[in-house]
């Protein structure tokens, strides 16, 4: 692979190179092989076994690619390695309690934090202890929320939050309005990245089980009116500002209900925990490669449920018990693009992704030669968010978001911002294999919405857990998203949604201080690699505007 980018350089010394005794940060080969030979060290591989060297170097290469903690946590004394925590809440004074000692726990350590709500009573349903009212599971979501706005992990990571409830809860239009936020608010996000905004640290999704695709299709069943009704609803609040989306647990999958943070990894047991890392197509270029990697990347998250301490100890029980690793994609567009293909469900792609659906089989070798338990699910597609922008190429199954753009970070307690250029997109307009205006982006696609929903659904079917994945929509009242376009976009979800695991949308610009923002192609070229203080305006420092945006 190419030397990497003077973006993605900053990104690996601000995120994941440790300081080394002479004072000098670690570049990525180093990186890499600390990683790998901590891990693998677990399971009593050397770093002279063959396994650990060929990891060093797929991980070097960027082929292979561990999740950001195993980047960040290795070698250090507290090594969790493993991401986001998958909890339940109980309805009782104890319960609550437990559940704010165990997102304080995993927050401070780096697990983000996903809980489902539905066991909390009503608000308003009477407490027979202690006398007086519930407040109900939204009182609880937000103080979870507002748990996570004070806990910052090593000063720098933000909490990552999900909250979900089921459709049939008594609460549930509450919470589907939840995020409703005013103009006011809004403005204020955009003044102001950090400002407080109702549940503004959390995703949330209307949680679908068997129950409501039956009683949505039949109009016979009691709940018939009220399947619609949420079903409904939910779609125009995801077409107009965003959430909650939809977390699909239903058939096979009936009750497996609890997700992590970004909602790709799901479980049945309260206490379970994510294992990511994902393998980066674009750099995969037979199925013999595919093969290997997908060996070794299953046979490095093995050794990671050995490795990795736990935020508490009840965490580990579930682990064992489980075991789940979430071996996930990433450079699936790239991959595409470079065979001149579409974003589409294509049968070569397929023949790739029958290889990484066999890592169901080598975690079960692995494990009896290891004597441990065997991960009940081996695959999650995660968002790949900075380890998309290390490896350089399109984050898990999303397209190319757009050739240009500015990207905001947290940087201590202020926001910064640079001008970046796509580098899938840089490399394709380098090559002069596609126009830097003609490239089939998130934002061209956002006007054929069925492309994406389709592409996902056709995906899932490589994926025992789940695909994180945000349809990118245009804004609310433009042409193509309004509200006669609500039933629309509803009847055509339905026709996808029952192959899903879920689905979450983003129209532009439905939430103040998005991270990132599309930028004209010509503007960010003249800026890339300068660091800006999140201010002003975008282009402010151009006078032009909005950059025509």
């Amino acid at each position: 692979m190419t030397k990497m980018s003077e973006f993605a350089h900053t990104i690996m010394e601000q995120k994941y190179s440790h300081t080394k005794v002479d004072g000098t940060k670690e570049t990525w080969e180093e990186i890499a092989t600390r990683t790998v030979t901590h891990v693998l060290g677990a399971i009593g591989y050397g770093p002279t076994h063959s396994s650990v060297q060929r990891l060093i170097e797929l991980v070097n290469s960027r082929r292979f690619m561990p999740g950001g903690r195993y980047l960040y946590a290795s070698g250090r004394p507290l090594h969790q390695t493993q991401n986001c925590l998958l909890l339940r809440a109980e309805d009782s004074r104890e319960g609550w309690a437990d559940l704010m000692h165990k997102n304080t726990m995993a927050l401070m350590t780096g697990a983000g934090v996903g809980t489902v709500y539905s066991d909390i009573r009503a608000e308003g349903s009477p407490i027979s202890r202690t006398g007086g009212l519930s407040t109900g599971p939204i009182a609880l979501m937000q103080m979870v929320n507002e748990a996570g706005r004070g806990i910052m992990q090593g000063g720098s990571r933000r909490s990552a939050l999900w909250a979900g409830l089921h459709w049939n809860h008594s609460d549930i239009f509450k919470f589907i309005r939840l995020k409703d936020w005013s103009s006011d608010v809004k403005a204020m996000k955009e003044k102001d990245y950090n400002f407080p905004a109702t549940m503004d640290g959390t995703n949330i999704s209307v949680i679908l089980d068997t129950q409501f695709f039956k009683a949505y299709e039949d109009k016979n069943h009691p709940l018939h009116a009220m399947a619609n009704s949420v079903y409904r609803e939910t779609v125009r609040q995801m077409l107009s500002t965003a959430e909650p989306g939809f977390s699909v647990d239903a058939f096979e999958n009936e009750g497996e209900n609890l997700r992590n943070a970004c909602t790709e990894v799901s479980s049945y047991d309260d206490s379970d925990i994510c294992n990511l890392g994902s393998i980066n197509m674009a750099e995969v270029n037979t199925v013999e490669e595919m093969k290997e990697v997908v060996e070794l990347g299953t046979l490095f998250l093995l050794a990671g449920t050995l490795y990795s301490d736990l935020p508490y100890e009840k965490v580990g029980d579930i682990r064992k018990k489980n075991r789940r690793l979430g071996l996930g994609l990433m450079g699936l567009h790239e991959w595409l693009l470079k065979r001149g293909k579409s974003y589409a469900p294509d049968s070569e792609l397929a023949t790739f992704l029958s290889e990484y659906t066999k890592s169901t089989e080598i975690a079960k070798l692995y494990s009896a030669g290891l004597n441990i338990s065997a991960p009940v699910k081996t695959r999650a597609i995660a968002p790949t968010g900075t380890i998309g922008i290390l490896a350089e190429t399109t984050t898990g199954i999303e397209p190319i978001f757009c050739a240009a753009f500015k990207r905001r970070y947290l940087k201590g307690s202020v926001v910064n911002y640079q001008y970046v250029i796509d580098p899938t997109a840089k490399r394709l307009i380098d090559s002069g294999a596609v126009d830097a205006d003609k490239i089939e982006d998130a934002y061209v696609l956002a006007e054929n919405v069925e492309r994406r929903v389709e592409f996902q659904a056709w995906m899932q079917q490589f994926v025992d857990h789940s695909i994180s994945s945000t349809i990118n929509l245009p804004h609310w009242g433009s042409e193509l998203n309004n509200e006669s376009k609500v039933q629309e976009f509803g009847t055509m979800l339905m026709r996808h949604l029952p192959k899903m695991r879920g689905v979450t949308v983003y129209p532009d610009s439905a939430r103040g201080g998005q991270p990132l923002t599309p930028v004209k192609y010509s503007t960010a070229i003249k800026h890339v690699g300068e660091v800006y203080v999140e201010q002003q305006d975008v282009c402010e420092i151009t006078k032009g505007g909005s950059c025509g945006v």
